[in-house]
């Protein structure tokens, strides 16, 4: 409940070991792992608070496509956006996508039905999973239908909740502000 808190604990020991399985597997598939790791364990025992960690992966391996619910972000390199787009949709889960561009085209191309397969997709703006009054669901494994929707007859298609962020600012979500060091 410590207002200076920006992230919480894993939910449970269990939790910890898939994320430090999962660390594992990318650095035996030749990623290059910075970050990650449990700390804080002398003053919480019982939690399991971690690192958040940023992977380097040469290429997009199994452990990449598979949700391990922990902070864990893969980073992959890419040669045009169509590449980007069909590793992107080569997962098997679908609720919330983002990409980061100044470029309207990739965008637009994004958001349309060549780019991102995800129920919620976004522009310059993180999936925090609060895009509040969109249809919320996804696609795939995630889902497949969306909630608090007044259209019940377009749950028969394919919708999806794009955001845009045209400001240069970052804005977090659910009021999270990062201070000085």
């Amino acid at each position: 409940m410590d207002p200076e808190t920006l992230v919480g604990p894993l939910i449970d020991g269990l939790s910890f070991e898939r994320m430090a399985r999962a660390l594992t597997v990318a650095a035996s598939d030749g990623g290059q792992v910075f970050g990650g790791g449990r700390v804080l364990e002398n003053r919480f025992p019982e939690a399991f608070y971690v690192r958040p960690a940023i992977v380097e992966m040469p290429t997009q391996t199994a452990i990449v496509r598979e949700e391990i619910f922990a902070p864990i972000l893969y980073a992959l390199r890419y040669s045009d956006l169509a590449e980007a787009i069909r590793m992107h949709n080569a997962v098997p889960q679908g609720l919330a996508s983002s990409i980061f561009t100044n470029d309207v085209r990739e965008a637009e191309t994004f958001l349309s039905s060549a780019g991102s397969d995800c129920g919620i997709a976004n522009v310059n703006i993180g999936p925090s999973g609060a895009e509040i009054g969109g249809a919320f669901g996804g696609e795939k494994e995630t889902g497949g239908g969306r909630e608090s929707g007044s259209d019940a007859w377009r749950a028969y298609m394919r919708r999806a909740t794009n955001t845009i962020n045209y400001s240069r600012d970052l804005p977090l979500a659910q009021g999270i502000r990062f201070g000085t060091v």
